[in-house]
């Protein structure tokens, strides 16, 4: 009987141009630039082109991609019709997995390509945008050609241009997250892809990998620190009582980053430069001050920094984002991660195809 991998964890089944992830030193790599080097000094359209094209663009690049971007932006008569059909009860995210997939073959045959890439980054705001103004009963519109992406997709929530606190705070989240590693919805997107079946078949799958609560789950835990702290209770105090009871203190801690997320770090300091803009932002900085200060004498040696799901959590209750879009968000900024991955596989493909060891009678 041969070694079993369950889950394949620690197994290197690729090799890739794209990002490095090391755990021990808290780094996040996007073809050679720091991620929070990225997150502060740079446009989501810029770390786009870095991770689809492999450089960051020069001026005449990026008004070229953010055009391109702002002119892919309209859905098919068709996919309106097919999101209007499917009933209130059925969730965004699958909203999200059946309108793309309705968009057929035809439009992205095998090879996939960044034009295709970008075409489906686009769209993917407008699916969520048209069903949340179908559910709210209000018009449906497009923002002018002149909104940046992460604007338009906020836009697309509310129907309202954003403000640039609430714009910059998601672009830094929208960076940090279009892009870690071979995770397991990015993974299923390139077994997809390895089959040369075609781009959109390859997002269906990552996102319905997307969705599963282990993965693309919405940060309720740390909401739900940040609703008892703004309600006057005595942080160190929450902590401390949470720890003795033997509470996870959600937000705290990674499974693959040992020290610090460097995503938690370039968020931190987004909100820093944010500070006194924002309530919520505030109330996060001093709650994890507060709660770390706690861990440090509670659990010594364990290294509990936040994760980047604190962060993600107080940006966006800030934006007063109903959790049910936690999700969809995320995968609004992922989708730029998967299809580069995408792209890459069909670069070099050799077909997925892992063995299993019998163990029936």
């Amino acid at each position: 009987m041969g070694m079993i991998y369950k889950g394949l964890k620690g197994i290197a089944c690729t090799e890739t141009t794209i990002s490095n992830i090391d755990g021990d030193k808290g780094e996040l790599i996007y073809r050679g630039y720091d991620a929070k080097e990225l997150a502060g000094n740079h446009s989501f359209e810029e770390v786009a082109h870095l991770l689809w094209y492999g450089h960051l663009p020069d001026q005449n690049e990026l008004e070229a991609l953010t055009k391109k971007l702002a002119s892919k932006r309209e859905l098919p008569a068709y996919i309106t019709e097919v999101i209007k059909q499917l009933p209130e009860h059925v969730d965004m995210m699958s909203v999200m997995r059946t309108a793309i997939s309705a968009l057929g073959s035809r439009s992205f045959p095998w090879k996939p390509t960044v034009e295709q890439a970008i075409s489906l980054t686009a769209l993917l705001p407008s699916v969520i945008g048209y069903r949340l103004a179908q559910l709210e009963n209000r018009i449906f519109t497009y923002p002018e050609a002149s909104l940046g992406h992460v604007a338009y997709y906020l836009f697309m929530l509310s129907g309202k241009i954003p403000s640039t606190t609430h714009t910059h705070a998601l672009e830094a989240y929208f960076i940090l997250t279009m892009e870690h590693g071979l995770n397991a919805s990015t993974f299923s997107a390139r077994v997809t892809a390895s089959t040369e079946s075609d781009m959109v078949s390859a997002l269906v799958s990552a996102i319905g990998t997307m969705k599963g609560p282990l993965h693309g789950g919405a940060p309720t835990g740390v909401l739900q620190l940040l609703e008892h702290a703004s309600g006057g209770a005595d942080m160190k105090q929450m902590i401390t009582d949470k720890v003795n009871n033997g509470e996870r203190i959600m937000g705290f801690g990674h499974r693959v980053y040992k020290t610090y997320d460097p995503r938690a770090m370039a968020l931190k300091l987004k909100v820093k430069q944010l500070a006194g803009q924002d309530s919520w932002l505030d109330l996060a900085m001093q709650l994890e001050e507060d709660a770390v200060r706690v861990l440090e004498v509670l659990k010594p040696g364990r290294s509990l920094y936040t994760n980047v799901e604190f962060y993600a959590a107080a940006i966006m209750k800030t934006l007063n984002m109903d959790p049910a879009l936690f999700t969809p968000t995320f995968t609004s900024s992922r989708i730029v991660g998967w299809t580069t991955h995408i792209i890459e596989q069909a670069s070099d493909n050799v077909i997925f195809r892992p063995s299993s060891v019998y163990v029936g009678q």
